[in-house]
Parts: C-alpha cells; structure tokens; sequence
C-alpha cells in the first residue's frame, strides 16, 4: 500500500481488510523520521523519537485487538506526534525545546495524550518548537529551539515553518507521521498548519484540558490537532475533547463533531469577510478575493467589507496578560515537577545566561525578563488588562461582527506564504488572523486555500465560542471543493 498521503478512513480500511496493521504503518513512519529528519531533507521537526521496540510492540498490541475484534476508536493503530511541551509519561522528555530541560521526563501523561492513547493511537515522538512556545525572545526565529534547532519548511528548507507548533506542523504535512498535537497561545496551531499547507483547529478554551502542558498563560492557552484534512482533524478532536477536573476551565461538551463533516455545509451559511485582516501580501489577497465565488456557489451568502471597530484595540492588553501569567504559569508549572531544579522564571533566566553559547547563540530572553518584572503590585493592573482584552477581541469585535451583520462565522486569509529563515534578523511576519480567536478564547480552524508560487497559505474560519460546530461544517465543505491541498516534493515520498 502506499501510505503517501492516506487519510485516516483509507487507513483504517486498508488495516480492516488485512491489507496493512499498525506495525506496518509504525515502521514506515519511522523509516520517514530516519530520512527526512536529520539527514536528506533535515526538516527537524521531531526532538525526540520513542524507541522503536516499544512502539513496535505497542503496534503488535493494537493489532492483536482488532484480531479479536476491539476497535477502540477511528484512531485505532494510527501513529500521531505530540509537541514536546506537552507531557508523556512514556521516559521521553518534556523539553518545550529547551537545552535546561532536556533531561526532564513527567511522571505521567499530560490528559489529553491519556485520550489519545485511550483510544489507540500511538505516540510515535515529541516535535520540535519554537523555544517556550516562542515566549523567550522578542527577535526569535520560529522553528528553532536550543534543543530541537531549526525546524525546515518541506516545500523549500530555506523558509520558516512560522510556529511554535512548527514541528508538529511538518511532521504532519511532510507525511513523517499521519496525526499531530499542536498548542496554540496566538497562532501557534494555525499559523505553521497555513503556511505548511495543512489543517488545524484551534478549539474553544476550555474543550480540551491543558493539565501536564508547559504553559505561557492560562487566559488562551490551549491544545488542538493538526492533519492533512478536515476530515482528520475532526477524528482528533472528537478524541481529545474531554472534561478534565484538573483543569479550571475544563467543561464537558456532548457533540459528536464527526456530525459536521457535511459535504453541503456551507448551504445557507452566512459568512464575513474581514478586511481588516488582508492587504499585507497582494498575492495572498488574490488568492483568497477567487475562494468567494466558490463559498457562494456552494450555497454561502458572502458579506464583504468588514471592519473591526475603530476602538477594538487589545493588542497591548494581551501583551499584558501574557507576561503577568507566564511568570506565574511556569512557576506553577515547575513547582509539580521534581527533576528539573528549576523553581522560578527568575532561576530559568539565571541557567540561559549561564549557558548562553548553547542556548541564545542567536537571540535573547527578552520576553522572560519582562515577565519576571511582573510584580505583585501589578496585579490589578493585570486583572483589569484581561477584561479589556477579551471584552474587546470577543464580545466588541467577533461577535458584534457576527451579530450585526446576521452571521454564522467570519474568515480571512491565516497569514502570508513561508519568509526567509533568518537567525540574526528573526521573523518576517507580514499579517495573521490569529489574533482576535487567540485572546477570545473562541475557536479558529485553518484549510489549504492555494499557494504563492510553490508556497501554500491558509484560509480562516473564525466563529465565537462553541462554535465548532458551524465552522467544521462550513470547512469541510469548502475542503471538499477547493482541493488546494497538494503534497510537498517528491523527494519526501518514499513508498512502501
């Protein structure tokens, strides 16, 4: 069978007719990993590969299930990749990228890899990062961490992977492995799916748990699957939504989201177009301006011309919040855990210095210096900035929009094609919708729309909270007819 590109129905088909198992699979990956990680393609999207004999045996146990005729979910024998700032207690390192951290192993798997693992998937490996998700420089260059270094675009290695979800991203859409977990605090989950051509879905906060996840703040932080389809990522999430009592946030939603996957989701939709968050890249905008006619013959009412209010402004709010809870997050985070010696911030940025040749050989801390001049006396400042910042992304921007103009959801472009890697410089990111969704808390999913010559971009579909449903249904069915995913280069394919 070739594996290149199979979704996850043609998976399970090929392994319920005896053509494939999960041993089959498990290897294959790991044959991709061991090619195109470090040598050939050196995309390093994985930090850290579970060992090989383990996983091996782990396939043999899924496929003697489903010889006596356990299934224990459309994930059964499917291998997926978890970002390593997200727990397992499997011996293989949480690291968030960090060369401080490369020795610390949880003591058990963070909630939502117990889902996965509950359901049958097999963790295959940790993905590389932006380092601390991207919340230790002002001057970074996404995809690289002390630890994992430069995550490589697969469509051209000399361009960025945008992040921090950057490994997990080509992982997914270099065909490394079938499934992938990505964290999102703003954009981490939809920004690498756009520009590495692939789906993410960014949940409400609080659908899926964050316990056992190295955090940056708590007000948006949240997990969310990444794949190659719609289709699949829906399967993740329907897994990885859960309630989870060691999440404050937690809640329990009963939806089966696979009810969604409708091929005439977009009948009867009514859908904004946000100009505000185009005309950074005229070639991104031309791309996106074709994909109207399309929502509408599908069935959509297009209302183009949408602006934010003038005075919806939270960009320095969410600054902020996110400053004032990481130096808190990481702290809390820290102080569960036993084998790191790492107690605060203020000791993490003491251990960068220390070892700066290893760890900020390219650039600095300076986002953890401003979070470790958070203070106590700040606090009501901080509680105050909080309220501004969802009031304005949420109730005065997405769903004043939504209600104003009588609608189901919003969308434009996710962000520009893939710039330059460039270590001295940093990031050129030209523009993203990933803000307002990000510090609402409201859900936010990214499709393939096209590509800017052999680079591809994303389309966004932004709704308000628990809103998962419309926009699942209005992506899918957009999915079904613009087709606009196309693989990386054949030198990725190495068939079975």
């Amino acid at each position: 069978m070739d594996f290149f590109e199979a979704d996850v129905d043609q998976l399970q088909q090929a392994m319920a007719k005896g053509d494939l198992s999960a041993a089959d699979l498990t290897w294959y990956y790991l044959q991709q990993i061991a090619q195109h990680n470090y040598s050939n393609t050196n995309l390093h999207a994985f930090i850290t590969v579970q060992d090989a004999d383990l996983l091996m045996e782990q396939a043999h146990q899924l496929d003697r299930e489903r010889q006596q005729g356990k299934i224990r979910s459309c994930l059964h024998g499917i291998p997926v990749a978890i970002k390593d700032n997200i727990d397992t207690g499997d011996g293989m390192p949480t690291t968030t990228g960090s060369w401080l951290l490369r020795e610390h192993r949880a003591p058990d798997d963070a909630h939502v890899v117990k889902q996965l693992r509950q359901a049958g998937a097999i963790v295959l490996g940790k993905t590389n990062l932006s380092e601390w998700a991207n919340f230790r420089s002002t001057a970074s260059s996404s995809g690289w961490s002390s630890l994992g270094g430069q995550t490589r675009n697969p469509y051209d290695t000399t361009r960025s992977t945008c992040g921090s979800s950057s490994g997990s991203a080509v992982a997914v859409s270099a065909n490394l492995v079938a499934l992938a977990i990505g964290t999102e605090t703003d954009g981490s989950l939809t920004m690498p799916a756009s520009t590495t051509g692939i789906v993410a879905i960014k949940p409400t906060r609080g659908l899926i748990s964050r316990d056992g996840i190295i955090p940056i703040a708590r007000s948006q932080d949240t997990a969310g699957p990444l794949a190659r389809t719609v289709r699949d990522a829906v399967y993740m999430l329907q897994v990885m939504a859960d309630n989870d009592g060691r999440d404050d946030d937690s809640y329990s939603d009963k939806r089966d989201f696979t009810d969604y996957l409708d091929e005439q989701g977009l009948v009867g939709k009514r859908i904004g177009v946000v100009r505000e968050l185009t005309g950074y890249h005229a070639a991104v905008d031309g791309i996106f301006d074709q994909q109207l006619p399309l929502l509408e013959q599908a069935g959509a009412t297009v209302v183009d011309g949408l602006r934010f209010p003038a005075d919806a402004n939270w960009a320095r709010d969410e600054f902020e919040l996110l400053l004032h809870e990481f130096k808190q997050d990481i702290a809390y985070y820290l102080a569960q855990t036993s084998d790191t010696g790492f107690n605060s911030l203020e000791d993490l940025i003491v251990a960068n210095s220390k070892y700066a040749d290893t760890i900020l050989p390219w650039f600095g801390q300076e986002m953890f210096l401003l979070a470790e001049a958070r203070n106590d006396e700040l606090q009501k400042q901080y509680e105050a900035a909080v309220r501004r910042a969802k009031q304005a992304a949420g109730p005065d921007t997405i769903d004043a929009l939504l209600k104003e103009h009588n609608l189901d959801l919003l969308i434009a472009p996710t962000s520009g094609p893939a710039w330059k890697i460039d270590l001295i410089n940093g990031d050129n990111l030209l523009g993203s919708a990933s803000s307002a969704p990000a510090v609402a808390g409201y859900p936010h999913i990214t499709v393939p729309m096209g590509f800017v010559h052999q680079l591809p971009v994303g389309l966004s579909f932004i709704g308000t909270a628990r809103s998962e449903e419309k926009l699942i249904a209005a992506a899918y069915a957009y999915e079904q007819l613009s087709k606009a995913r196309r693989a990386p280069g054949q030198n990725l394919q190495n068939r079975a």
